[in-house]
């Protein structure tokens, strides 16, 4: 494992299985396992963001999930699903359903929804708590474990709309895209936090540079290669002694020219992105 500085917190590195969409399960948690991670998220395997579909296919049934991920020294620490608080259709809900089974047998407690929308307004903050109401009255029904983490990635990036949420639902827990608030929404990342601190147990990081790119008018790069204030966001972490998920979102699966995940991962651990210096090879 990583040596890692005493004053620092103990934060839960991981990276998201965007980055290699087309590995099989073990070959993800080995490449975790290669680099001292102790988790990954998982949105795809296998090539398909179906995971419902790719479980069934490989494992079977809950159990089987469940024995295979035990085997392993990485952890789950989300699944990452594709529902959108602001217009959850009725077919969105019993999607997210699916992945209810697997993620109770095999303890992974954090599902990963969006929060959608555009805007932020009236309209859409009224939809988003409604959809967060109808998934808590489930839960409480069916003695649910897992609990939805909803992703600043619509209009919770906007400046302003995080604190106008967090005040109607001040309970929920949030995935902070540290860089979508920053280069979307224009905000400090020290700013954000202040906003976001008690609710964040889970943030997704990643680099960038305002060159236009083929499908964004800016560029991803390695992390520690591009404008993102990492040395600013470690520092309030480590002042708030913060002990969460960091995740390495590399989105290899929607910008296919990005370098391999396993590039990436070396460039983070370089870079101190994790708070913990290189492992020694």
């Amino acid at each position: 494992m990583f040596a890692t500085n005493n004053d620092a917190p103990r934060i839960v590195p991981a990276f998201s299985t965007l980055g290699c969409a087309e590995f099989e399960l073990d070959e993800t948690l080995g490449l975790a396992a290669r680099h001292g991670l102790d988790a990954i998220e998982i949105r795809a395997l296998g090539g398909t963001i179906d995971l419902s579909a790719y479980f069934t296919d490989r494992f079977g049934s809950p159990a089987g999930l469940a024995k295979a991920l035990k085997a392993s020294p990485v952890s789950v620490c989300a699944f990452n699903t594709s529902l959108r608080l602001v217009s959850a259709t009725s077919q969105a809900k019993e999607e997210f359903l699916r992945y209810l089974p697997w993620a109770e047998a095999a303890g992974v407690r954090s599902l990963r929804v969006f929060d959608g929308g555009e805007t932020g307004d009236e309209s859409e903050m009224a939809e988003a708590l409604s959809t967060l109401q109808w998934w808590r009255e489930t839960a409480r029904r069916e003695g649910f474990r897992a609990d939805m983490i909803i992703e600043t990635h619509d209009f919770l990036a906007l400046p302003d709309a995080i604190p106008r949420f967090l005040e109607m639902a001040p309970d929920c827990v949030l995935l902070w895209d540290t860089h979508h608030t920053w280069r979307k929404g224009g905000q400090d990342p020290v700013e954000t936090w202040k906003q976001v601190r008690d609710n964040t147990q889970h943030l997704h990081v990643k680099d960038s540079i305002s060159t236009p790119g083929p499908k964004l008018p800016y560029s991803y790069v390695l992390p520690g290669e591009g404008e993102f204030p990492m040395a600013a966001l470690r520092a309030v972490l480590v002042a708030d002694n913060y002990n969460g998920v960091m995740s390495l979102e590399w989105e290899r699966l929607w910008h296919p020219d990005l370098p391999p995940l396993d590039l990436a991962v070396r460039s983070a651990q370089h870079n101190g992105w994790w708070f913990q210096a290189p492992r020694s090879e």
